[in-house]
C-alpha cells in the first residue's frame, strides 16, 4: 500500500482477523479492531484502537462508530470479517453451532456497516472488504427456499451494492465459490491457505478494488477457528 490509511477490522479475535491486524500494522496503516481480547491486541502494538467485539448486540457497533469518530473523524477501509466465530455464546450447543454463525455474522455486518458509513462517507476512497466463511455463507433456515437478504449474507451484501455505490463506496465480497449463483466461471481450486497467507493476499488485492473474489480454503479452522 502506498499511502496510509485508515482501518476497521472485525472479528480480529484470532485466525484470519487477527493476522489481518498483524499485517496491517506490518503495513504501517492506522489499525482499529473489534475483538473479544482486547489485551491480546495491544500487545500487538499499543497504537492498535481496541473496539467493541461483541457487534451482533445492538449499539455495539455505535459505540465503535463514536470511538473511530473520536479518534480519526473518518474511516478509509472497514474490513468485516464475517466467518468470525467471535459472537457465539461460550455454551452454544454443538447443533446450533453453524446457524449461529450465519445469524450473528449477519447481525454483525448490518450493525457494523451501518454503523460505519457516515465515516466511510468522510473517508478517503472509501471500501468495504467483506470475507465469509463456507459456515457464514450457508443460507439459513431452508436451503430450497430463495435466497434473501433475511436468509443469506451473501446476498445481503450484494443488496447494498448499489446503496454504496451512490455514496461512493467500493465493496469486496470475498466467498466460497456458490454452486446457485456462481461469480466466475474460473474454477476455485481449494488451497491450503494460512490465516498469514491469506491475509497478505486479500491486503494485496485491496487497491484492485473487485467487487468479488473467491476464496476456497482446505482448512477453514485455520481461518476461523471454531470454539474447542
Amino acid at each position: 500500500m502506498s499511502t496510509t490509511r485508515s482501518f476497521w477490522v472485525t472479528g480480529a479475535t484470532n485466525g484470519l482477523g487477527l493476522a489481518l491486524v498483524e499485517r496491517l500494522l506490518d503495513l504501517g496503516q492506522r489499525v482499529a479492531a473489534s475483538s473479544r481480547d482486547c489485551e491480546q491486541l495491544q500487545a500487538l502494538s499499543e497504537q492498535v484502537l481496541c473496539l467493541p467485539g461483541q457487534l451482533q448486540e445492538v449499539g455495539q457497533a455505535d459505540i465503535a462508530s463514536q470511538q473511530l469518530q473520536a479518534r480519526w473523524g473518518a474511516l478509509d477501509t472497514l474490513i468485516i470479517n464475517a466467518g468470525s466465530c467471535d459472537y457465539l455464546a461460550d455454551d452454544v450447543a454443538s447443533t446450533d453451532l453453524f446457524e449461529m454463525i450465519v445469524a450473528s455474522n449477519l447481525r454483525a455486518a448490518e450493525h457494523c456497516l451501518a454503523a460505519a458509513l457516515p465515516l466511510l462517507a468522510k473517508g478517503d476512497k472509501p471500501q468495504v472488504m467483506v470475507i465469509l466463511s463456507r459456515y457464514s455463507a450457508s443460507q439459513l433456515y431452508e436451503p430450497n427456499q430463495p435466497p434473501s437478504g433475511l436468509n443469506s449474507l451473501p446476498r445481503w451484501l450484494r443488496n447494498q451494492r448499489a446503496t454504496l455505490k451512490t455514496l461512493g463506496v467500493d465493496l469486496t465480497v470475498v466467498a466460497p465459490q456458490s454452486l446457485k449463483t456462481p461469480v466466475t466461471l474460473a474454477q476455485a481450486i481449494p488451497e491450503l491457505w494460512t490465516a498469514q497467507t491469506a491475509a497478505n493476499e486479500l491486503l494485496a488485492r485491496l487497491e484492485q478494488r473487485q467487487p468479488e473474489l473467491v476464496l476456497e480454503a482446505l482448512s477453514l479452522n485455520s481461518l476461523w477457528p471454531l470454539p474447542s
